[in-house]
């Protein structure tokens, strides 16, 4: 298979592995993907995933690819805090909750790094659409319980104040009757302190503000 048929045959893929260009072509050498990265055709990811190099990384694409990259995956947690316009400060690496353990991938396209939650856990997020692939994100009520769940620290005015939270944000695009119900299913005694904690503090802040 000459690269111009890889192409054409994978037009609607964002990211692409040798399992994938096997179902097209089951006689295709591994090899052959060396060659087309150093022409500067296409750019390993990961191992054994692989992009286009003229593909625009806009943030969808990103997400998907962070999807694909370490499966099952949601993209959640400080990334998607600053998606939902919750914190101020800018992220640099793509961040996500799996079910697997953790991990973390350094490319040439950006860092993606993956905390793991139990699998019961493993809910919260929809379904958004790019180039015709979905992609999971988590809810915006499930990004703050992930973020506080998985960064037992954030546990005290210091940190809260740090943290530079937008609650006023929060409450406009959260529908609060489902943020309990995932912070039920979490079932942590220590989670629902922080969270009390945490929800007291912002309303008091707000309320003397």
């Amino acid at each position: 298979m000459q690269y111009i048929e890889l192409r054409e045959q994978l037009k609607n893929f964002i990211v692409f592995s040798l399992p994938d260009i096997k179902k097209i072509d089951p006689k295709f050498y591994g090899s052959r993907l060396n060659d087309w990265q150093d022409k500067g055709y296409i750019k390993k990811v990961r191992r054994g995933y692989y992009i286009f190099s003229d593909l625009a990384l806009t943030e969808d694409i990103l997400y998907l690819i962070a999807n694909r990259l370490y499966e099952p995956s949601y993209v959640s947690l400080e990334i998607v805090l600053n998606h939902y316009n919750l914190i101020p400060e800018g992220v640099y690496q793509v961040t996500s909750v799996s079910s697997k353990l953790p991990k973390s991938f350094e490319t040439q396209i950006g860092h993606f790094s993956y905390r793991q939650v139990k699998q019961e856990l493993f809910f919260g997020y929809e379904l958004h659409k790019v180039n015709g692939q979905n992609y999971k994100i988590a809810e915006i009520e499930k990004a703050v319980l992930d973020y506080l769940y998985l960064n037992p620290t954030m546990s005290d005015k210091e940190n809260f104040t740090e943290w530079r939270f937008d609650f006023e944000e929060f409450k406009q695009r959260a529908e609060m009757q489902k943020f309990y119900r995932y912070l039920t299913s979490f079932s942590s005694p220590s989670l629902n302190k922080r969270v009390n904690r945490f929800i007291k503090f912002m309303e008091g802040t707000h309320a003397s503000s």
